[in-house]
Parts: structure tokens; C-alpha cells; sequence
């Protein structure tokens, strides 16, 4: 953005909560609302607008995104602009809900799309997994059976193998022609996730996000990887991407992990030059937070941008999912 652009804005700051149907069950974690961090971003004539939801596993919750983005308030009312942005925070939720505004603002006072600014071909309807929480195998096969048969299915699992294993082959034999990729959250070592591995790939599990803790990734060194494996808490930011080859097949790229669409395009990019496939996923937002990831998930191999379809309400409009595909009207943002 031009730095004349960005004179005499003025940035609003409030904290919106979307609560979900129902709890939503991961590793070590049970969620049942989602805290937005909501910046609008106006010119006096446009306003641009963008959500954070913060990273849960990094302490990045709603307080802590408020602190980082009234932090710097004034800078960008100053006229910081958005490539400054990218020095005046770190990655997380607060960039992001900044970064994106940014983005939209610049639609917005340009008469150009978001896509068109980041050079990107108009975007096009993408296929998008919808993600089932853990539950009981019993739960998670009928579950499996409710949501639309065209979608792709992404499972939760919680680091019990036993109850783990139980989990896919029930929802196999459920779906027995559906991708499955599955999402351990951290919740394996090693050990155990040789024991899960031929499970894995005996039900015809596409992809395993996840594994290990993070910082443990050189536990994955020498491990041969029968199915690709993505990295999503082990890939928070472009810094990480490069640590990613030999242990991973795959980045899982979120916008509230990496800080906006700014970085999540730059790490999209260097991927690819590093011969890793690309995803993005999301950090169960509202379709304000889905618009900028389906941008980016334009040059993604997997797209995982479900979020909405687990809260009690959405905004209006919203994103649609159809088909097994999430299409996103240019009205919601960035046009």
C-alpha cells in the first residue's frame, strides 16, 4: 500500500464471540465458542475490515491480541502501512486481523480485488475438507454419514491409539470412498505413532497433520513417511518453512498462526520452491476470517476452511458450502 494511502486513518478495535452448536473436541482441548479480535480500518471514506482469532497453543487469546493491536494503534493511525505492519508485530492473531483490514482497505480505494493485488488469478469455487471433532467411533461414523458426501473428511484424533484406531476404521467403514486425512494435534510420540502408522495407511488415510509436539520434529528424522505428513503446529511462520523439508511433505498454512494474508502468500510461495505442498487451514473463524484464506487457498493443494460451519451463527454474508466446495462471494471482503 502507498504510503499516502494510509494518512489520517482511523483503526476501531472490538472483541466479538461466536459460540459453536457444539463443544468441539481435539487433542487436549475442548472449545466451545470462538474470540475474535475484529480491526476495521477506515480512510474516512472506505473501511477496511479483518478478524484474528489468535493461537490457542502460543497463549495468543483475545486479551493478548487486544494489548498486541491497541499497541500499535497509533502508529497506523500515523500512517504505518502494511508492509511496516509486518515489523511493528509478530506473527499471530493481532497481525492478522491488522494485515488483513489493510488488504481490503486497499480494495476498496483502489476498485481492485484482493486477488488481483496479490497477482493471483480470479479465484474459482475450492474444494474444502469438512473436519469431525473426536468423539466416540460410534459418534464420529455417524457423524461422518451426515455431513455432505462430496466433502472431503478431516478427523480429529486425541493421541489414545487404541481409541484412535477404533476412530478411523469406524469412520472408513462409514465412508468408504471418501479422502480421510486425519489431524493427531501433537498428540503422538515416536513410539506410538509407529504403531498407528500401518492403521493409517491399511484405511486408505490420505495425509496425517501433525504428529508430534512441536520442537520435536527432529524426532521424525530417518522415519520413513508411508503417507505425506503436514506440518501445522511445526509451521507457524515463513521462518519455519524451510525446516520443514525431509521431515514433512506438506505446510499447513493459517493466517492467525503466520499473521495475515501478507505472509501466508509469502509462504505459500516458498514452499512450492521447496518442493513442499501447500494448505490452508483455519483457526475456526467466521467467513471474515475465510475470505482471505480462500485468496490464499488459490495456490494451496488442500483447503480446509470449515470454521463456520461449527459456530451457532455466521455473518451475513457468508461463505456457502456446497458440492464438497466452499465458495466465497466477493462481497464478504476484500473487493
Amino acid at each position: 500500500m502507498r504510503a499516502q494511502d494510509t494518512r489520517d486513518l482511523t483503526l476501531d478495535l472490538r472483541v466479538e464471540r461466536f459460540p459453536y452448536h457444539q463443544p468441539f473436541r481435539i487433542s487436549g482441548h475442548v472449545f466451545t465458542e470462538t474470540a475474535l479480535l475484529v480491526a476495521e480500518l477506515s480512510d474516512g471514506t472506505h473501511v477496511g475490515r479483518g478478524e484474528g482469532a489468535g493461537v490457542y497453543y502460543l497463549g495468543d487469546d483475545i486479551d493478548h491480541m487486544l494489548g498486541q493491536a491497541t499497541r500499535v494503534r497509533e502508529d497506523i493511525e500515523r500512517g504505518a502501512t502494511r508492509d511496516e505492519l509486518q515489523h511493528l508485530l509478530p506473527p499471530g492473531g493481532a497481525r492478522n486481523a491488522l494485515d488483513c483490514a489493510f488488504w481490503d482497505l486497499e480494495a476498496k480505494q483502489t476498485g481492485r480485488p484482493v486477488w488481483r493485488l496479490a497477482g493471483l488469478e480470479q479465484p474459482k469455487a475450492l474444494r474444502s475438507t469438512l473436519t469431525l471433532g473426536a468423539d466416540s467411533p460410534g459418534n464420529m461414523a455417524k457423524a461422518a454419514l451426515a455431513i455432505d458426501p462430496e466433502a472431503p473428511v478431516k478427523v480429529k484424533l486425541t493421541g489414545d491409539l487404541a481409541d484412535d484406531i477404533a476412530r478411523v476404521v469406524a469412520i472408513r467403514t462409514a465412508r468408504p470412498d471418501a479422502w480421510i486425512g486425519v489431524d493427531a494435534n501433537q498428540g503422538y510420540d515416536r513410539a506410538t505413532l509407529a504403531e498407528l502408522l500401518p492403521v493409517l495407511v491399511s484405511t486408505r488415510v490420505a495425509q496425517l497433520e501433525q504428529p508430534l509436539k512441536r520442537g520435536c520434529e527432529a524426532d521424525l528424522d530417518g522415519l520413513k513417511r508411508p503417507l505425506p505428513f503436514a506440518a501445522d503446529e511445526s509451521a507457524l511462520s515463513l521462518a519455519d518453512t524451510a525446516s520443514l523439508v525431509g521431515r514433512f511433505d506438506i505446510v499447513n498454512i493459517k493466517l492467525d498462526k503466520c499473521g495475515g494474508l501478507t505472509e501466508g502468500l509469502a509462504i505459500a510461495r516458498q514452499a512450492k520452491k521447496l518442493g513442499l505442498d501447500v494448505m490452508v487451514g483455519n483457526m475456526m473463524g467466521t467467513s471474515l476470517s475465510m475470505a482471505p484464506s480462500f485468496v490464499l487457498g488459490q495456490l494451496c493443494d488442500i483447503v480446509d476452511l470449515d470454521g463456520p460451519t461449527f459456530l451457532a451463527r455466521d455473518r451475513s454474508p457468508g461463505v456457502e458450502y456446497r458440492g464438497g466446495m466452499i465458495h466465497c462471494p466477493g462481497e464478504i471482503w476484500g473487493s
